[in-house]
């Protein structure tokens, strides 16, 4: 599954990743901090392409924020979005809470990498200790994560033309990890070639089997992975010290006990 990840890009640099005029970044997405720790019902960016209004043949490609965890439009609350993260290759094409958005509502989600835990053959307690590892595309690019997003009407809010009346959401589809990356977990997420970049995002298509054939693992090497410290574990650490590799000696630097502070002698 994924369940954490890193997302740092600038606006300006996605806008030209993804061919995104300008006048369609919403203000959202420029108000949005990076994040190193990305998790579960944060606003995260994602890339959406949207019929045209005005012309019905044309399509609007946005630079748009979104909450990760997927409410579908016919649930009665949102509380269900925190047990839809990740959609499953597998099933995403026949399960409820995924079809409709599969066939019509398809997103992107850039990422710098995201986060695995591996279950060490150390223990604690009589259980393993996970050792998260960060993995990201080997030449520095764009992780482009294949997604699926829904909005949700908020029936609290009376007035459909405000922008609270809508909540958007998203989740990241899964598939079975490549053999380079199987050690560390068993999934991992499914990713948008750039060639495919349109494809993908075309609202007016929706044919299931064409669409699964857009979706491709990580080709072998193209990503890399490494151990980063386990302070990534709590939601309350953010920075980019989460993504920077141990040391060369293996040391996390949570676990290295605290110097004491210098004192001085008048």
């Amino acid at each position: 599954m994924c369940g954490r990840y890193a997302s740092s890009r600038d606006p300006s640099d996605l806008v030209v990743e993804f061919e995104i005029e300008s006048g369609n970044v919403r203000e959202s997405v420029q108000e949005l901090p990076d994040n190193y720790n990305v998790a579960p019902t944060d606003s995260v960016i994602a890339v959406v392409e949207r019929k045209n209004r005005e012309v019905p043949d044309e399509t609007i490609r946005k630079l748009t924020t979104v909450k990760w965890g997927l409410v579908p439009s016919w649930a009665k609350d949102t509380s269900i979005g925190s047990r839809l993260i990740n959609a499953r290759m597998e099933t995403v094409a026949e399960k409820p809470a995924f079809k409709k958005a599969f066939a019509t509502r398809r997103c992107i989600l850039p990422a710098d990498g995201y986060y695995e835990w591996y279950k060490s053959e150390q223990k604690v307690n009589g259980k393993p200790v996970k050792q998260p590892y960060f993995i990201r595309p080997a030449d520095g690019g764009v992780l482009a994560m294949a997604g699926l997003y829904e909005i949700w009407r908020d029936k609290s809010v009376e007035d459909p033309d405000q922008d609270e009346a809508w909540l958007w959401t998203c989740t990241v589809l899964t598939t079975t990890a490549t053999d380079d990356l199987g050690r560390i977990h068993d999934r991992m997420p499914l990713l948008v070639e750039r060639e495919r970049y349109d494809a993908w995002l075309d609202p007016l298509s929706s044919d299931p089997d064409d669409l699964l054939d857009l979706l491709v693992p990580a080709a072998p090497g193209r990503l890399e992975a490494y151990a980063v410290s386990k302070a990534v574990s709590s939601v309350k650490n953010n920075g980019p010290h989460l993504i920077d590799p141990l040391p060369p000696d293996g040391v996390d630097p949570i676990d290295k006990p605290e110097e004491p502070e210098e004192t001085t002698l008048f």
